[in-house]
């Protein structure tokens, strides 16, 4: 048979086996939760990436200091993530992929349970995104719509399988890809408006195709995501400018996918806040999504994972590119570096007559897993260039820590 041979019966021995650990029978629930900024005029948004989780208190911890080694395990990356939901008690929370180890979790259902379970007792609207390592088909055998159908099928998510706007006869690749609407403030002028655009995309995972086309590496945002994504804009917008309240521009767009596109590699280390301290490990094909997110004229930037170690965010023409940075302890990191996560605080401006109007900031920092949860290195990723005030008072809610 050959060595080729043996790995391929090898690798489907292991699906077989895998897959039957998995429970797809899921029973999908209604998303129809509105999202809006509240009474203060804010959202906020928590971004969680990569936390890596595999089976509780029995997986050992990554790159810590070894002080922390004998103590530490996913049980640390739930600890904080509670903690980090209380402090900054965010309007939405995003998972931006690799959220569990796919293959050193021993229950795959119950790893899920327990990875999200702090964002599902918090009782906050949370989302998420696959990674790269949420699925590894050719080991575990696990098909990558069972995964994303379970986790549509959790408790307070507004995640999404697919889109549902999808035109008759219309696919797209991957799965979880879709969007969300967040509304201005209720009894506002923009309350039945949406004034922020969120967009969610499948980023794939590790693959290869046999010569004469021969591949090996990340996969990437395929054409049939970018024309949905595209013409999904285009509506938004149409209805934005459009009657009753018709605004001029388009409302903000943030996009959130796991495997960084190759533009990030073009971000400069004098045009950059935050650390860069791996190189971006991006798919091998180009496929035009960054030039398809300018093309769209209203996304001001968009948030990955994938690289643990790097969290920075660095302004490329008019779009902003920030990493989360890795947040769980089983997947790599730095020892003495601390695992941290994202937030994105999105601000709307008052009009003349003291009503809440379109947006005016969108302001990030980071949060560190230590006993201050520290908050460092915060930014405008965007203002708008009319209305209210400017500069200083963008940072007024945090600069106090």
């Amino acid at each position: 048979m050959g060595f080729l041979g043996l790995l391929i019966v090898g690798v489907f021995a292991l699906m077989l086996q895998n897959a039957s650990s998995f429970n797809t029978n899921i029973k999908v629930e209604n998303k129809d939760k509105l999202l809006r900024f509240n009474k203060n005029g804010e959202f906020k948004i928590l971004q969680i990436s990569d936390m890596h989780y595999a089976n509780g208190k029995d997986t050992a911890c990554r790159d810590v200091l070894p002080s922390q080694m004998e103590t530490c395990s996913d049980l640390n990356t739930t600890h904080y993530l509670r903690r980090f939901i209380h402090t900054e008690n965010p309007d939405l929370i995003v998972f931006t992929g690799d959220n569990v180890h796919s293959v050193d979790a021993y229950n795959y259902n119950r790893s899920m349970d327990e990875a999200f379970a702090a964002a599902i007792e918090s009782n906050i609207p949370w989302i998420a995104v696959l990674g790269n390592h949420d699925v590894n088909t050719l080991v575990t055998g696990t098909p990558r719509k069972a995964v994303m159908e379970y986790i549509v099928g959790l408790k307070n998510t507004l995640s999404l399988l697919n889109p549902s706007n999808l035109e008759q006869d219309e696919s797209i690749w991957g799965w979880g890809n879709y969007n969300l609407e967040v509304a201005g403030v209720q009894d506002s002028p923009l309350q039945n408006k949406s004034v922020l655009n969120l967009y969610l995309l499948d980023s794939g995972e590790f693959t290869y195709s046999l010569p004469p086309n021969f591949y090996m590496g990340y996969e990437w945002i395929h054409p049939s995501q970018q024309s949905w994504f595209l013409r999904t804009s285009k509506q938004l917008q149409q209805a934005y400018t459009s009657p009753p309240e018709a605004q001029q521009g388009p409302a903000p767009g943030l996009v959130f996918f796991h495997i960084p596109i190759p533009e990030y590699s073009n971000i400069t280390e004098s045009n950059m806040v935050g650390e860069k301290q791996e190189d971006v490990y991006c798919p091998g094909v180009n496929s035009g999504f960054y030039d398809t997110m300018l093309a769209a004229g209203d996304i001001k930037a968009a948030f990955v994972g994938h690289g643990h170690i790097n969290d920075y965010c660095g302004k490329l023409r008019d779009i902003q590119l920030c990493y989360g940075a890795g947040f769980g302890y089983h997947g790599y990191g730095l020892a003495g570096w601390a695992r941290r996560a994202r937030v994105i605080n999105v601000k709307l401006d008052k009009t003349e007559d003291g009503d809440w109007g379109p947006v005016k900031s969108i302001v990030t920092w980071k949060r560190l897993h230590d006993d201050r949860l520290t908050l460092i290195d915060p930014e405008v990723l965007w203002a708008s260039t009319t209305g209210g005030d400017r500069a200083q008072s963008l940072f007024k809610p945090i600069m106090s820590e």
